[in-house]
């Protein structure tokens, strides 16, 4: 019932916006507080005011749709299972006056809780009025980026052959849509000065079928859930100019360790993080904790409480590791993190 009352909203926007001029819009959810993990759209013209999308989730996606240009118009988040639009939570609405035949991508982030969260980056929703619904030419894949999680740095996005691709990524920041071949990638997130590698991603274009199509990659969630109440961890993620749920990209961290087999995949958490890591849902006492870096290079390895203890990773250098617990010599399990 819910899904069709969203799509019997869309279509009553566009049948209202085909009298008149229009503009394309995609809505994107990416606030990561759980106060707004679920939240009511409501649109309001001079006409009136509509529920135009219910129960839109973190990490979802509108699919483009009409909207009338040319006129004042607001769009107001509200909690969901609101009851109108006089439920908007106070400072999540939003006036707008589109462009005729623009494209427009509106991404809602930040935060609206009053505590919990660090930074408390003010909820707001990001504009971005070139958007593509495909690719400009044939055989592409055009990717926006944008840069919505709360707590982390500013940044550098690079791909591991074609080189820079993003320079100084701040919170709330585009880069305009970068004209790729479709084909299967690898993007590195990197410090702002370019010389460490933080983070590691697979970007599968060509898997995904994605040729010819437009998307959007979002830094999604926090580098540091415990200070952010237990929030979701940092991640890259797709918008399909469909719509629907985004697509998570892989973390792809290469090691100069052989891959090991026929072991547990550890729960790392946070990850990435800064200060400390806790292994969940594993329990032994006085295991060995080894973690290498990138070149295999032994940089940490003690004897801890699992159940118990936080791993103090805050004498590590920024950059990708891999942890493995061994206990009476016998590997129990590995995993990669981010220190970030």
């Amino acid at each position: 019932m819910k899904k069709s009352l969203l799509f019997l909203s869309l279509g009553a926007l566009t049948i209202s916006a085909s009298a008149q001029s229009t503009a394309r819009v995609q809505a994107i959810h990416n606030s990561a507080d759980a106060a707004a993990d679920t939240v009511d759209v409501y649109l309001t013209t001079p006409i009136g005011s509509s529920l135009l999308i219910e129960d839109f989730a973190f990490r979802t996606a509108s699919p483009f749709i009409d909207a009338p240009a040319g006129v004042n118009i607001t769009i107001g988040i509200a909690p969901k299972n609101s009851s109108s639009v006089n439920d908007t939570i106070s400072g999540a609405s939003f006036n707008y006056n589109l462009s005729a035949t623009s494209t427009y991508v509106l991404i809602a982030e930040g935060i609206v809780s009053p505590t919990g969260y660090s930074p408390a980056k003010p909820f707001d929703m990001a504009v971005y009025s070139m958007g593509q619904e495909a690719a400009a030419t044939m055989g592409n894949t055009d990717v926006l980026v944008h840069h919505g999680s709360t707590d982390a740095p500013t940044v550098d996005v690079d791909e591991v052959t074609a080189g820079n691709l993003v320079n100084d990524a701040s919170y709330g920041d585009f880069a305009g849509y970068l004209p790729l071949a479709t084909a299967d990638y690898q993007l590195q997130v990197k410090n702002a000065a370019g010389t460490v590698v933080v983070a590691s991603y697979d970007a599968p274009l060509a898997t995904l079928n994605l040729i010819d199509s437009a998307i959007i990659v979002l830094a999604s969630g926090f580098l540091d859930p415990s200070v952010n109440s237990n929030g979701p961890a940092f991640g890259l993620y797709v918008a399909l100019p469909s719509g629907g749920n985004l697509i998570a990209l892989p973390p792809s961290v290469s090691t100069g360790l052989a891959e090991l087999s026929n072991q547990k995949d550890l729960n790392i958490y946070p990850n990435p993080a800064q200060n400390n890591i806790t292994i969940q849902n594993l329990e032994l006492d006085r295991a060995k904790v080894t973690i290498t870096d990138l070149t295999g290079k032994v940089v940490n390895s003690s004897l801890y409480n699992i159940n118990s203890n936080n791993i103090n990773i805050s004498n590590l250098s920024q950059g990708s590791y891999q942890l493995t617990i061994t206990d009476n010599n016998k590997v129990i399990g590995n995993s990669k993190f981010v220190k970030f």
